[in-house]
């Protein structure tokens, strides 16, 4: 006899369903696991063993075979705990076959019989729905999370006694109700009323957050580069509901949403440490898990004092950035992790950081400036939209009261031009199950001040069956021709100014891009001169550089 249940393997961030068979076998009492168990899922017997015998359910004295299909499939984690001693149980009678069909087990047993949480709940409901599968069990901290799906039952059990007790009908544990949270921008973000000066570089900000471009800050310290990047998230858009499960599965994965949190709704901002190595920033490991710019997917991925990165960490970001998403290969298989992030670095112009600072003379040598600017590499700066030079803001102005424009104010007018821009810029990258998945969404999520502050938003997203529709930065040369038709007087003064700063043909893209959004944040439909202009000089020649080229800091 073999009796089969069904669990969730995590393979990157997708959920996969797994079927736990379960068998008698010849030979001494024990265990056989096959299907590539990692360590964590072979001692998984260790685990059920004294779960069962703390419920008062005895370990059968015989051989049992179990095999995790499909069988070519890693298998890691301890989600396959709860399948597993499933499994024992309907195999020796204490359980029916029908009592557990149609559910997907997925938590980890530990010695006394509780129910711990696993990391990867929405990735499993996901899996489970797709499947066709009606219930996914899982341990309470995580239910909220992965109750954001409709069309799925989501059971939380707080131990495998109660679960048992549940599947025979003699406890009734009702599903867990998603719950829509509007959690408070994170502690970190400024509001930018409380920023004196710096008006170009707040202008930047808008600008970053209307079209979602990255920004490069450079100036000496205490000109205000950390203060601007940690009020960015503030002023950006709250998750559509398919961005918010993009960010959770991600989150999901790497064990950092919190408990009973539901769905991330605001835009993460993550900000590492410059001893960060490569991995820790694109991803990778064994299994790969995602890196810095993937868990700063649909938000900002923030690199404070960007020239004490290690140079080949840094150029390892460039076809994340570029490409919006990372592909960790390894020799049997290859996984992809999203990272539509905005990058936003700061960095001083030299060792010392007053280089070009009127109230501080240079020590460094020009041989030290031009090593330490080399750090940030030509390809990468290209790469970067709004260059943004900051000097030493006045004592009078830190002096004053001020009347600058709160975060509010500037979120509202970036909101707007998302707006604009997701009602006109549509790509066919949604597929229909996506589509339906964020319908699912919008039906599940209770009415919010959030919910009816992200609808709009969700409605122009989805303007057509199988388009999305995306910011003015992620635009490919196409859609961007189409949408930022320039006249002859505009190409004329593009062309002029293009030479005179030796710009790149990625850099004049990105030119035409945050001009598109300048028009965007003006509220006109065409690009004009004057949105041109202000785009270039963005790209101007930056502290210590010796040549007319944009893309780098010094010749």
């Amino acid at each position: 006899m073999t009796v089969t249940t069904q669990g969730v393997a995590l393979q990157g961030i997708d959920g996969i369903l797994v079927e736990v068979e379960i068998g008698l076998q010849d030979g001494l009492p024990g265990i056989d696991i096959a299907g590539l168990p990692a360590a964590s899922v072979k001692e998984a017997r260790h685990r059920v063993r004294s779960a069962l015998r703390a419920g008062g359910y005895e370990w059968p004295p015989d051989r049992l075979v179990v095999n995790f299909a499909p069988a070519d499939l890693p298998k890691h984690g301890t989600g396959f705990d709860l399948p597993l001693a499933v499994a024992v149980l309907v195999l020796f009678g204490v359980l029916t076959p029908e009592s557990v069909k149609g559910v997907v087990f997925f938590g980890e047993l530990a010695l006394d019989g509780c129910v711990r949480p696993v990391p990867g709940a929405v990735n499993a409901a996901i899996a489970a729905r797709a499947a066709g599968r009606a219930t996914l069990v899982v341990a309470p901290e995580v239910a909220s999370e992965a109750a954001a799906l409709d069309g799925l039952e989501v059971v939380a059990v707080r131990s495998l006694v109660e679960l048992v007790e549940h599947l025979l009908g003699r406890v009734t544990i009702l599903p867990t109700r998603a719950t829509a949270r509007a959690e408070e921008r994170v502690a970190r973000s400024v509001d930018l009323a409380s920023i004196r000066g710096q008006i170009q570089a707040r202008r930047a900000l808008e600008l970053a957050a209307a079209g979602r471009h990255n920004v490069l800050f450079i100036g000496p310290p205490g000109c205000g580069k950390t203060l601007l990047a940690r009020a960015l998230p503030g002023i950006l858009p709250p998750l559509t509901l398919d961005e918010a499960l993009e960010v959770t599965r991600i989150h999901s994965v790497s064990g950092l949403t919190g408990r009973g949190s539901g769905l991330v709704h605001t835009p993460p901002f993550r900000a590492p440490h410059p001893t960060a190595s490569e991995a820790a920033l694109v991803g990778g490991g064994s299994p790969p898990m995602p890196g810095e710019v993937s868990l700063a997917h649909r938000g900002v991925l923030f690199l404070d004092e960007a020239a004490e990165f290690r140079r080949s960490s840094l150029d390892a970001l460039r076809a994340p950035v570029e490409d919006r998403q990372v592909t960790v290969a390894r020799a049997r298989r290859s996984v992809e992790f999203p990272s539509a992030v905005m990058l936003v670095l700061a960095t001083n112009p030299c060792p010392c950081g007053h280089l070009g600072n009127p109230r501080h003379a240079c020590r460094c040598t020009p041989a030290q400036v031009r090593a330490y600017q080399q750090r940030l590499s030509g390809p990468l700066l290209d790469r970067i939209d709004l260059h943004v030079e900051l000097r030493p803001v006045a004592t009078e102005a830190l002096a004053g009261a001020g009347h600058e424009t709160t975060s509010a104010e500037v979120q509202a007018r970036v909101i707007a031009a998302r707006q604009v821009q997701y009602a006109r810029n549509s790509l066919a990258k949604t597929s229909p199950s996506e589509a339906s998945l964020g319908n699912s969404l919008a039906k599940s999520t209770p009415s919010s001040a959030l919910a009816k502050q992200t609808s709009r938003m969700d409605s122009a997203r989805t303007t057509r069956a199988g388009c999305e529709s995306i910011p003015n930065a992620d635009l490919d040369i196409e859609s961007l021709n189409r949408v930022a038709p320039l006249g002859a007087e505009e190409l004329r003064f593009l062309a002029r100014a293009g030479e005179a700063l030796g710009i790149s043909a990625r850099a004049w893209h990105r030119v035409l891009r945050v001009a598109r959004t300048a028009a965007d944040l003006a509220g006109v439909e065409r690009v004009t001169t004057a949105h041109l202009a202000e785009a270039l000089a963005f790209r101007r020649a930056l502290p210590g550089s010796t040549d007319k080229s944009g893309a780098g800091l010094v010749a």
